[in-house]
């Protein structure tokens, strides 16, 4: 697609994904504003970006958003792509991280959104993505408060959509499964630090630009839900939970079984 004169608004644009995304519009011709709270991390990015706005904020600063939001101006996308995941048990997760979550995997994108979809509606077209994860459709060990997270993002703007597509918004929500991203490493644990390591199977992804092209090319086709992925396992979750949920569940029950086994084994 040609996104030339487009202005497209990705957070969470300083790695990963996001910087994948802002890249690939930026070779489309779009002008990207990027958004992240570091700003040396999204300058780096920009560098590889010949139309951009650099607007850094913090996502869960919520007094200071709609000064962002003017700040940014008339938008034709915005994709809410900053989050953090999680890797603790339940049972030993401080009530806290959960808070925090939320707070950034879906507090921060509905707000953010709910200050950009009246310019949207006031001028009848627009369009709103949101990058979620299979954990927004698959229950998975260790991930509890970003399943919850996920989830929930799923289901806002899957509700959102039904509300705005006759009014010329588009409603997107992005599935992927492993991406090399520092995802993983910036976990939060079950006391609120981050992980601080990579993860194999994170490693083992398609790479944050192959991860665009994807997005880029559901875009492209009216997907209104993009799965990501490289044909790994953990896309093959999202069918089977189509067509055997029962089977999903005794799957991720058993795989749920191995990971306490091995930390209690380690404790």
């Amino acid at each position: 697609m040609n996104y030339q004169g487009q202005r497209i608004w990705i957070t969470g644009a300083s790695s990963g994904i996001g910087a994948g995304l802002a890249r690939a519009f930026g070779v489309a011709g779009a002008t990207v504003i990027l958004s992240g709270r570091n700003r040396e991390a999204l300058a780096a990015v920009a560098a590889d970006v010949p139309n951009n706005v650099i607007l850094p904020f913090e996502a869960t600063d919520h007094d200071l958003l709609p000064a962002v939001v003017d700040h940014a101006g008339p938008v034709d996308m915005l994709i809410n792509n900053a989050g953090i995941s999680q890797r603790s048990l339940a049972e030993d997760t401080e009530f806290d991280v959960y808070r925090t979550i939320m707070e950034v995997d879906f507090f921060a994108p509905v707000h953010l959104t709910k200050l950009v979809l009246p310019q949207m509606l006031a001028r009848g077209s627009g369009h709103v993505a949101a990058v979620a994860s299979v954990a927004g459709k698959v229950g998975s060990p260790q991930r509890t408060g970003y399943c919850a997270a996920k989830h929930a993002v799923m289901g806002f703007f899957d509700a959102l959509r039904t509300e705005v597509s006759g009014r010329g918004v588009k409603v997107t929500t992005i599935v992927p499964g492993f991406v090399r991203t520092e995802i993983g490493a910036r976990a939060l644990t079950a006391d609120g630090t981050a992980k601080g390591a990579g993860e194999d199977d994170v490693d083992a992804g398609i790479s944050a630009d192959e991860a665009a092209a994807i997005i880029l090319n559901g875009f492209a086709s009216g997907l209104r839900e993009i799965p990501v992925g490289g044909g790994g396992p953990e896309m093959a979750l999202l069918e089977l939970k189509r067509q055997n949920p029962d089977a999903l569940f005794d799957l991720m029950a058993q795989m749920g079984q191995g990971v306490v086994t091995k930390l209690k084994a380690g404790s």
